[in-house]
């Protein structure tokens, strides 16, 4: 494959490979791009590079305008709100000119008591902080590499050992390592092909770590001593059941190590007594398909209980949106129903603290908190948390430790940046710890968010999010992007974003179709749009999009549709679906060769995801259905939208192969002369490019050519 010429489009060869399966053949013409290690391949993925450079090369200087404005805006020099554990205030520091942060931390007032001792000091650049300790500095870590990813950094609970992985590739497999914070040595024991997350036992002598099989499922819990060769590792868990993820953890108390065995339908969770790392795990409740269930420790009226949330049957009824129950740590069946099920309201998670729960749930497509005060006698009076904000985000952040008066939480909607606060229980009051700084003169009263609602096919009613700034946007119809995602009960809800305002200011609305799949309306809007009711995410979209155009928001020549991921399935579903209603299609590693994937068990993720889309293996029915809606194998000879691919070589999770295929048959079938891109990331995974300033010139790509595809670029 040459790349000298780069004016004409890169055109792949076809190599037809035969698919067969219930009856069915399908001939794959493109599947020979898989072969990853292949020049051929490696040249065809360069020579899209080179095309894509080539169509948008004109674009440079908006790139560069919109990288600037985005830098402009940031607070590149900052610190985080400091968060307590222990006998050290621990935070974040972000360096100008440095792609990546360092996790530092400085000693609390000793005399410090109360509230005061909770009080987080008032770090500011340029200042020096007494005691300060550069735990680690990812800067160090990325030198000599073009991708670096940190999955954990955590103290064993002394405050004397620092556990800390790093991925250089983008293939989501961890070395961990070891530091000595006394000395600042690092330690001589190094594990290769982790997960990337670590348990310390409560005494520090031991951590707990995760290795995955061949197909990237977490499947292994380990336990290592600190100073023993990695040999002597013990295996303490291993999964068998290709559709469970293992997971590991503790209590917020710590007085419990906890393993979580997850499928998409059904948990399961062992526990050990924190101060027995060598001991036996035991299962709290053993699995039952469809049930799924998880485990905190409070202490309640003096006495140890398990808060236990599940969606198992309640008096003849299936808590669909969980039920909140707790029970003696001896005999966790012996349930008493704390919240019931409510139809209205998906229950979240609890957070149990020594004088206080927390809770979250959603209502009304949004999420909610509460606090539930401990008494002598039991349980307080729960109060619900209220913010006057129409549409926003609210939830727990960075409370590690059980015995504390306050609760951090972070709040943001559309036009509010992240606001961090530390709220007080004791006395109801809320204190402002930070707000997210944007430079440049920012005025949340130039913008405007609202919530708007289509209707489906079928007649359900689905939320749209919008958000725009007054005076940019002109009477009639305005371009707008429309972003959605709808898998996984994944909920996208109101968030700032400092680079958006770059496309807001010239006149552009932002807009979020909430669709089936997703799980902003509860569990049943995640249920009614997977399996053998996935089309309903495509359709919810189609109709928030019809909407949007019949209300006059926008027209069919102004609007760009956006996704990523799952959400790169509904693009490339609605870009063969309704063509018609879109400008553009943005798709960020896209998941549009779904049947080929799924029927294959030895990928990474197939076997767990078959409860999400059905096995096409086992079943002709769920093999017709995925195949109906499959981007890849329903291309037309029609006239498609432009549409801009992003995909990384290494990514794991969506392989860089469906996004490759899907452009080529596009640029081999589609009619029209709409622009088709493929952009490769060759150093990266599944989230991208590494480094913040790296992340702002990806999305300065992007963002200028989806303001060139509505007209916008020279404005």
């Amino acid at each position: 494959m040459s790349v000298e010429s780069v004016v004409a489009a890169p055109v792949a060869k076809k190599v037809p490979a035969e698919r067969k399966h219930h009856g069915d053949v399908f001939v794959d013409d493109y599947e020979w791009l898989r072969a990853k290690e292949d020049p051929e391949v490696l040249a065809y993925l360069a020579a899209e590079n080179a095309y894509t450079e080539a169509q948008t090369t004109h674009l440079e200087g908006l790139r560069g305008q919109i990288f600037d404005e985005i830098k402009s805006r940031t607070l590149e020099t900052d610190l985080s709100v400091p968060t307590r554990i222990g006998d050290y205030w621990y935070y974040g520091r972000t360096f100008e000119g440095k792609q990546y942060g360092a996790s530092c931390r400085c000693p609390i007032d000793a005399t410090a008591e109360g509230i005061d001792a909770w009080t987080p000091p008032r770090l500011e650049p340029g200042v020096e902080i007494p005691g300060e300790e550069v735990l680690l500095d990812q800067n160090i870590l990325a030198e000599g590499h073009d991708f670096i990813s940190v999955g954990t950094v955590t103290v064993s609970r002394d405050g004397n050992l620092l556990a800390y992985s790093v991925d250089v590739v983008g293939d989501e497999r961890y070395t961990l390592r070891f530091k000595d914070l006394r000395t600042g040595a690092e330690l001589a024991d190094e594990i290769p092909g982790t997960e990337g997350s670590v348990t310390w036992s409560h005494d520090g002598t031991h951590v707990f770590y995760l290795t995955v099989n061949q197909s990237w499922r977490p499947d292994t819990v380990w336990r290592h001593r600190l100073g023993a060769d990695r040999a002597q590792d013990v295996k303490v868990f291993h999964e068998p059941d290709e559709r469970f993820w293992v997971g590991m953890d503790s209590t917020r108390s710590e007085k419990y190590l906890m393993i979580g065995l997850s499928s998409k339908l059904t948990s399961e969770i062992w526990l050990l007594e924190s101060d027995d790392p060598e001991g036996e795990f035991r299962v709290i409740l053993p699995r039952r398909e469809g049930v799924e269930y998880s485990v905190e420790h409070a202490v309640i009226g003096g006495e140890d209980r398990f808060l236990i949330q599940h969606n198992d049957v309640v008096d003849g009824v299936k808590a669909v949106n969980f039920v909140l129950c707790d029970a003696p740590v001896d005999d966790p069946l012996n349930m008493t129903l704390l919240i019931p099920h409510r139809d209205d309201v998906r229950l979240q998670g609890v957070g149990a603290f020594r004088d206080h729960l927390v809770l979250g749930y959603r209502r009304e497509a949004l999420p909610r908190i509460a606090v539930w005060p401990l008494t002598e006698a039991g349980y307080g009076e729960r109060r619900e948390l209220e913010f006057d904000l129409e549409l926003c985000t609210v939830g727990a952040s960075g409370n590690p430790e059980w015995e504390q008066p306050t609760l951090r939480l972070g709040l943001t909607s559309f036009l509010t940046p992240m606001r961090l606060y530390d709220y007080v229980p004791a006395t109801d009051t809320l204190l402002l710890r930070k707000e997210q700084p944007v430079l440049g003169g920012y005025n949340a009263d130039e913008y405007v968010q609202q919530r708007d609602w289509a209707v489906a096919e079928d007649g359900t009613r689905v939320p749209i999010s919008l958000v725009w700034k007054k005076d940019a946007v002109a009477e009639g119809p305005k371009p707008l992007l429309l972003y959605g995602y709808g898998s996984y009960e994944s909920e996208i809800d109101p968030y700032f974003s400092v680079p958006r305002l770059s496309i807001m200011d010239r006149g552009m609305v932002f807009a979020i179709a909430h669709v089936r799949g997703g799980g902003e309306m509860g569990r049943l809007w995640y249920d009614h749009g997977k399996m053998l009711s996935k089309k309903n995410t495509f359709t919810d979209f189609i109709a928030c999009a019809r909407h949007l155009v019949d209300t006059g928001v926008t027209a069919a020549d102004r609007m760009v549709a956006d996704g990523g991921s799952a959400g790169g399935l509904l693009m490339g579903a609605v870009a063969n679906m309704a063509p018609e209603l879109f400008r553009g299609i943005m798709a960020n590693v896209p998941f549009v060769d779904p049947l080929t994937s799924i029927l294959d068990p030895d990928l990474p993720l197939t076997v767990t995801e078959w409860e999400e889309w059905g096995n096409p293996l086992a079943d002709k029915e769920v093999y017709d259905y995925i195949k109906s809606y499959s981007p890849y194998e329903n291309v037309e000879a029609k006239n498609y939208p432009a549409i801009l691919a992003i995909t990384s070589l290494n990514d794991t999770r969506v392989l860089y192969v469906e996004p490759a295929k899907w452009v080529a048959k596009l640029r081999a079938t589609k009619t029209g002369d709409s622009q088709l891109l493929l952009k490769t990331e060759m150093s990266a995974g599944h989230g991208g490019v590494s480094g913040r300033y790296e992340k702002w010139k990806e999305i300065a790509f992007e963002f200028a050519w989806l303001l060139d595809t509505v007209g916008l670029a020279g404005e």
